[in-house]
């Protein structure tokens, strides 16, 4: 079902960290700055300009300029990336970078897991028609063993940071491995919008994507807990207990089949549980929107709990891949936040021009 075929790159002649950024939608305005003040072409000049025609003309200037460089010849790409995660543990994560085809979601070849808003799609757009230059990868997950068998035994061909890349000439039987599948996005909900509303415009309907197998050991879901201010009204009944601490640890020992979380306020913490079936991050998105922050990190959530930033705070467990998967099979998509994939893909490695 999923179209997935080796492409041709574009890339930095001289490919460094300084040139490298995270994706534009986790970017912040000082974040922004520093990396922009790396090096006069960091990727960010063209993920983040706020005007798209200025982007399109500097990405022609680059290329012109042998900043960048198209590859002669397709191929597909063998990615590893080392990382500690958010729980001190060192992990590699692996999988392959190759061209997808952008089609709706109706057809089921790629499944949505999370809800979107238009005003970043209309951006993205902006940006891909200036630019005709599919510049960051989008994350997707697919079931069963990748169809390479892993790093060729010689020495990368890109290194920047924790991250590996091995250019494989041709198809590597890629496209057959995955033409009866399902792809579920895992990150890059908007991007992926983005090139299916480009393709039923300009026809071009190519993208890049970074693949990776559920089997991985590398693959980690890490839970988004959520923090309200302003919102004392949120203080449903649940089960007392002595401590965040023991309510954390009564929230481990919950049966996966129902949903629950651990509410901390000023006056104590307590585990709540909801209905069979439903998720951690269903049960807490029945609280809306209205004051909500985000963190991963759990200890920051009850800090500010604390230290009266915030009424209350929610701190569920990591979704298994297994249940996201479930419900977009299903036609159900998560709450924003949902998931939080760690670590995220790094923008600048490699570029898909969506011409031939």
């Amino acid at each position: 079902m999923a179209d997935v075929r080796p492409f041709r790159a574009v890339r930095y002649a001289r490919p460094t960290e300084a040139v490298t950024a995270p994706p534009y939608d986790v970017i912040a305005d000082d974040e922004r700055d520093a990396l922009l003040a790396r090096d006069p072409h960091n990727v960010a000049y063209l993920t983040s300009e706020p005007d798209a025609g200025v982007a399109g003309a500097r990405l022609q200037e680059w290329l012109a300029d042998g900043v960048l460089a198209r590859e002669e010849s397709p191929a597909v790409w063998w990615l590893e990336q080392d990382f500690v995660g958010p729980d001190g543990v060192a992990r590699s994560r692996r999988g392959i970078v190759a061209s997808l085809r952008a089609e709706p979601y109706s057809t089921g070849a790629v499944l949505p897991h999370e809800r979107t808003h238009r005003g970043p799609i209309e951006g993205r757009l902006a940006l891909l028609r200036a630019t005709r230059t599919q510049l960051e990868p989008i994350f997707l997950l697919h079931e069963g063993a990748p169809p390479l068998d892993g790093a060729p035994a010689r020495p990368p061909d890109l290194e920047v940071g924790g991250s590996r890349l091995w250019r494989l000439e041709g198809d590597h039987g890629v496209t057959a491995a995955f033409a009866d599948g399902q792809l579920l996005i895992a990150d890059g909900h908007h991007r992926y919008e983005t090139a299916v509303e480009f393709a039923a415009e300009d026809g071009a309907d190519r993208m890049l994507a970074v693949l990776v197998s559920t089997d991985d050991p590398g693959l980690v879901i890490f839970p988004t807990h959520r923090v309200f201010a302003g919102r004392p009204d949120i203080d449903p009944a649940g089960e007392e207990c002595a401590s965040v601490a023991d309510a954390i640890s009564a929230l481990e020992w919950e049966p996966e089949a129902h949903a629950a979380a651990v509410l901390v306020r000023s006056d104590g913490a307590r585990l709540i549980r909801g209905g069979d079936g439903e998720l951690d991050v269903e049960l807490v998105d029945r609280f809306g929107h209205e004051g909500i922050a985000y963190t991963p990190d759990r200890e920051e959530a009850v800090r500010r709990v604390g230290s009266g930033e915030a009424d209350a705070a929610l701190l569920v467990r990591p979704l298994r891949v297994a249940d996201v998967f479930e419900k977009a099979r299903a036609g159900r998509t998560l709450p924003q936040k949902a998931t939080y994939f760690f670590p995220k893909l790094v923008s600048g490695l490699l570029l898909h021009p969506v011409d031939p």
